[in-house]
């Protein structure tokens, strides 16, 4: 299945999470790019949208990342590599790994300078969808999974437009509902399966999570959603 852009994905991905609109639901998108895919569920659902920031942590001679280190410091393993693997890697780039992690987390917190958005008390007590633009596997899933550990949800969704078969295992281990458009045993790069990759700069990415936000918060959406919440079950 190919897509025409991101926007495209995220309509689709919209249509079958319908049941959630007006609930108390957050979209959180894992990249800036899920970003594009995420901001059309969260107009269709009425929710907040927001992005959780994390970067890829790779050594030399390994073409995967061997874990990825999310904004609040959060470091999670990539579950492709064996433990034995992972117990060499580190034992032979241990140095250069902890340099990684410092790295990338300046890489994180200049990009949360110029307005990363992402707020737990936003999250408490929420349908948490997770919005990736294509995960070739559970990685950044597991970065998620670790960011989330302290914060009590109803409910983690997990909503994709295609995943490999590998990242699908482990969206079963992670989530509660899962919805993949697609589900590829040869995963080819993400940008593969769109025929338009254009994409705006980070600082445009929050803009477009801000609009979002705008809309979320207007007086008319937020007494409209209230007044759903409010219904009683049955009431059209």
């Amino acid at each position: 299945m190919y897509f025409e852009d991101r926007t495209d994905a995220g309509k689709r991905l919209a249509n079958q999470l319908e049941k959630y609109k007006n609930q108390t639901c957050a979209v959180v998108a894992l990249s800036d790019s899920a970003v594009l895919v995420g901001a059309q569920i969260a107009a269709r659902l009425h929710c907040v949208l927001m992005l959780l920031l994390m970067e890829p942590i790779k050594v030399p001679g390994e073409p995967d990342p061997v874990a990825v280190i999310n904004q609040d410091g959060g470091f999670s393993y990539n579950n492709m590599y064996s433990a034995g693997q992972l117990e060499e890697l580190n034992m032979e780039y241990f140095g250069y790994i902890e340099e990684q992690k410092l790295d990338k987390l300046h890489v994180i917190n200049a990009l949360l300078g110029s307005g990363g958005i992402i707020r737990k008390d936003l999250l408490r007590e929420h349908v948490v969808i997770l919005v990736s633009d294509g995960l070739n596997s559970g990685l950044s899933l597991d970065a998620a999974a670790d960011y989330l550990k302290p914060v009590h949800t109803q409910r983690l969704v997990i909503a994709t437009p295609f995943a490999s078969v590998s990242a699908v295992d482990r969206m079963h281990v992670l989530t509660d509902e899962i919805y993949c458009l697609n589900v590829l045993e040869n995963y080819l790069d993400t940008n593969h399966y769109y025929e338009n990759n254009q994409m705006p700069d980070h600082q445009t990415i929050i803009s477009t999570i801000k609009e979002v936000v705008e809309q979320w918060n207007h007086p008319k959406v937020t007494a409209g959603r209230q007044a759903a919440l409010l219904a009683p079950k049955g009431t059209p």
